[in-house]
């Protein structure tokens, strides 16, 4: 079993250098740490700020001169107004050709589809009439086939 033993330490006990007496001592010169610590303090350095992405991505601007910055907004500016532009005038000629072919279309298929059952009707009415004509018009009545 082990036995424990506490070790003084004489230094621990030894009269500390400073003033002999309390005059100096006030409560005033004193603070109390707990309120001087608040949540707006900037974090420690091991720690990652609490900024959001878009405050990270505005803090970037002041890396660049404003020439650059100015240059990059009207080349960004540019391609937003081109990309908006060609939407447009996409979006009113997909619009163009999908209510002409609706115009045009419709009419043109309901006509097609018409024409095709006239086409089958007569090829009907051909088939009859050569599914009649095999036949010898006597037969029916029981005469005989010449």
């Amino acid at each position: 079993m082990v036995k424990l033993e506490e070790v003084k330490d004489a230094e621990l006990n030894a009269p500390q250098p400073g003033p002999a007496s309390d005059e100096f001592e006030d409560d005033a010169d004193f603070t109390d740490t707990d309120s001087s610590l608040s949540d707006s303090a900037p974090p420690s350095p091991g720690l990652p700020p609490q900024e959001s992405l878009s405050e990270r991505v505005y803090a970037l601007k002041d890396m660049l001169p404003p020439a650059t910055r100015r240059r990059i907004s009207s080349s960004v500016t540019t391609l937003l107004t081109a990309t908006r532009t060609s939407a447009i005038f996409s979006g009113k000629g997909l619009y163009m050709l999908t209510t002409s072919a609706f115009l045009v279309g419709v009419p043109w298929l309901l006509a097609y589809v018409e024409e095709q059952a006239i086409v089958e009707q007569e090829r009907e009415m051909k088939q009859r009439e050569v599914m009649g004509e095999g036949v010898s018009p006597g037969a029916a009545l029981g005469k005989p086939a010449l």
